[in-house]
């Protein structure tokens, strides 16, 4: 006999009501309303403004150093008040995104494709004349989904990706279906690498966001300089499949459009198994640099800890933890 299934809870039925409402209504409204509320998410969060702001503030060290990226960004490095700018357009974009997650509901994959403007044509070209499963990697950037729905739309398969499921059963189903509608396949995270290493030798794409270590199994890459943690997950499936991997992102634009990049990440043809696994993450690492880049203060992956040296506590102090590769597992994206 199953158990029985969770049951609604009030919290979920809120959510879930609230995410029809939002779905149906105007979209432009919404959005400044959604920046209001990072304004004021901004004032009332100091310490995710600390963390966001330690974070940015190495992005825009090393863009400068790099001379590339936004003179925004660049200006940054050195200017308290530019700097502090991007952590506020930081909430906002992150408040954004939550909107953009509680309207799913209401989108439609060609609408979602629609708003969409594709800046690598030639990476683009050949996803459609290959016609073989890809694996895309992402960032907690921007619109994160939109790059896992237009595959699903040039490829015409749902792309699976994994996401922490939610107690209430409502919810839960609200989630999976909103993506389905926009050739999203949800699958849980927990265990998630056996499906996906499936789904890929039966020849549908993956999607997965690798700029956080979520388990303690990251390999130190150096990102900016500095090295974090990176999970090589994507680069385990790209070389067990021979599924070649494209790092993605759709950063916001104005009047609700995105500019959409996917573009291919050579796996090493040379080397052990190991050596091309830690080679093709530090690829994939360098390709982050590239997403960011294009607007640093729409990375709102800047509210947690990436760095080793740069955790900041609950009062807006930096602490220095090391580089802890065996910490046990903790919910997140499959790494």
């Amino acid at each position: 006999m199953s158990a029985p299934r969770p049951r609604r809870t009030v919290r979920g039925s809120l959510l879930l009501g609230g995410a029809r409402v939002l779905g149906v209504l105007p979209e432009a409204p919404l959005v400044a309303a959604a920046e209001s509320i990072g304004e004021i998410w901004y004032r009332i969060a100091p310490s995710k403004a600390a963390q966001a702001r330690a974070n940015l503030r190495r992005v825009c060290e090393g863009l400068a150093a790099q001379g590339r990226g936004p003179a925004r960004a660049r200006r940054a490095a050195t200017d308290e008040v530019a700097l502090e700018k991007l952590v506020r357009a930081c909430f906002r974009h992150a408040t954004r995104y939550y909107l953009e997650v509680a309207r799913t509901g209401g989108y439609d994959l060609e609408g979602v494709v629609s708003r969409l403007g594709v800046e690598t044509p030639d990476d683009i070209r050949a996803i459609a004349e290959a016609r073989q499963p890809i694996i895309i990697v992402g960032m907690h950037y921007a619109a994160i989904e939109v790059p896992l729905v237009f595959v699903s739309h040039l490829l015409g398969h749902a792309v699976m990706a994994p996401m922490e499921f939610v107690a209430d059963p409502a919810l839960q189903d609200w989630f999976i279906e909103s993506r389905k509608r926009v050739g999203v396949d949800v699958i849980p995270l927990k265990d998630a690498r056996r499906p996906m290493m499936r789904a890929l030798r039966e020849g549908r794409s993956v999607g997965l966001v690798g700029d956080r270590d979520l388990t303690g199994t990251g390999l130190p890459m150096p990102l900016f300089g500095h090295d974090t943690p990176i999970s090589p997950a994507p680069a385990l499936f790209a070389i067990e499949t021979g599924a070649p991997i494209y790092v993605g992102s759709a950063r916001r634009l104005a009047g609700g459009r995105y500019g959409g990049k996917l573009w291919l990440v050579p796996t090493p043809e040379e080397g052990t198994r190991r050596e091309r696994m830690v080679e093709l993450t530090r690829r994939i690492t360098e390709a982050f640099e590239t997403i960011l880049a294009d607007a640093p203060e729409q990375w709102w992956g800047a509210f947690h800890p990436i760095w080793p040296d740069l955790v900041v506590d609950g009062q807006g102090r930096g602490q220095d933890r090391g580089l802890d590769l065996g910490a046990p597992p903790r919910p997140g994206e499959v790494t």
